[in-house]
């Protein structure tokens, strides 16, 4: 079976592929304040990126229109924003891939 250092690799990849947007992983490893930090960084970027992309556009009788569409300069913030969290994510999922690894 698996060793105690497998298992709690194994427990936090699991909160971080099932929970990174709600912190989990790092709530289960004792870091609060990094957990609240990852819930509003998340939150901010989802609903700024949602927010912002949705402001050029103006409706003409119930339906989009896309000829006077005007795309907010602003959007590049969430998806740099969003880009380096994935980023730091899959950084993370490969630290606990290397230490499950060399458990001993």
């Amino acid at each position: 079976m698996l060793r105690n250092q497998e298992k709690n690799s194994v427990v936090r990849g699991i909160f971080l592929i099932g929970g990174w947007g709600l912190g989990l992983d790092r709530f289960y490893e004792g870091d609060k304040k990094g957990g609240f930090l990852s819930i509003i960084g998340w939150s901010i970027t989802f609903f700024s990126f949602i927010i912002l992309k949705c402001s050029g556009y103006e409706y003409v009788e119930g339906v989009k229109n896309y000829s006077d569409y005007s795309p907010n300069p602003l959007i590049v913030l969430p998806l740099l924003a969003g880009a380096y969290g994935g980023f730091l994510i899959i950084k993370k999922a490969f630290r606990l891939a290397k230490q499950f690894e060399n458990a001993e």
